[in-house]
């Protein structure tokens, strides 16, 4: 059903089963999947797919141009996943051409109101921003990261997967999967063990988790020498792997 005051273009592909609210915009080039509800007062820009059964709130601006001053109006694209929620006043930018061209935010996210995700950023599956999170360019998140209230984090900085971010953080440096990281600049705190638990993680593998955690992050060592500490002392659990490959990959470095 779409609302006799919406104006929606007539190259939008909008299924039969989406609902579209009063005043909401849509421009052309839009996909919108079916179950989708677009809410009142909704800006849905060009070049932006929807996935099936997402909610849009009201005053939302989705697929809007980058905030880059290098962008001089390519054609780029924001591709949202299904069953994602987006709450009032998120404003989610398209990509760039030198970033690749595309913003991705991944199946089930949760976005709450006012967050902001920058062009050229990828968010995994089950992700979570809290209230005013804000997310500049090129950042990378992991499936089932929590991002709390007020959490600023720097352009090109990746979130490994299951990682909880406190509110009112600044977040730097890479944050690796399974912890906890706050505070300004944002340090470790920790196996993020009740996220984890909540996940069904068997306890064996918070058990190995905790002994690569220690390796890394309590004793003193360099990359080099914890990870070849991990291999020789920790199951090599495919979480455990995870978390090593992480760090020895990241190219900002990791938060401590």
């Amino acid at each position: 059903m779409i609302h006799p005051t919406a104006i929606v273009d007539p190259l939008a592909e909008i299924d039969s089963n989406v609902t579209i609210g009063p005043y909401a915009l849509i421009k052309s080039d839009v996909h919108i999947g079916s179950g989708t509800t677009i809410g009142p007062y909704t800006t849905i820009e060009q070049y932006t797919t929807i996935g099936e059964n997402c909610r849009i709130f009201q005053y939302a601006s989705v697929g809007g141009a980058p905030q880059d001053l290098k962008f001089h109006g390519e054609k780029t694209h924001l591709k949202i996943g299904r069953g994602t929620i987006i709450r009032e006043f998120v404003t989610i930018n398209r990509g760039t051409e030198s970033g690749g061209g595309i913003t991705e935010v991944g199946e089930e996210n949760y976005l709450m109101a006012y967050t902001h995700i920058a062009h050229d950023c990828k968010t995994g599956k089950q992700v979570i921003l809290a209230n005013n999170s804000t997310l500049a360019g090129h950042i990378i998140i992991g499936d089932n990261v929590t991002v709390g209230g007020l959490v600023a984090i720097h352009q090109f900085v990746k979130i490994g997967d299951f990682a909880y971010i406190g509110g009112k953080s600044a977040v730097v440096k890479d944050i690796p999967p399974y912890v906890i990281a706050s505070g300004d600049r944002a340090t470790l705190h920790g196996l993020n063990n009740v996220g984890l638990k909540r996940h069904n993680f068997p306890k064996a593998t918070l058990q190995e988790l905790k002994k690569a955690y220690r390796i890394f992050f309590r004793i003193g060592l360099t990359v080099k020498q914890a990870s070849e500490r991990v291999k020789a002392e920790v199951e090599q659990l495919a979480e455990v792997k995870n978390f090593v490959e992480f760090i020895i990959e990241s190219n900002r470095g990791v938060t401590r």
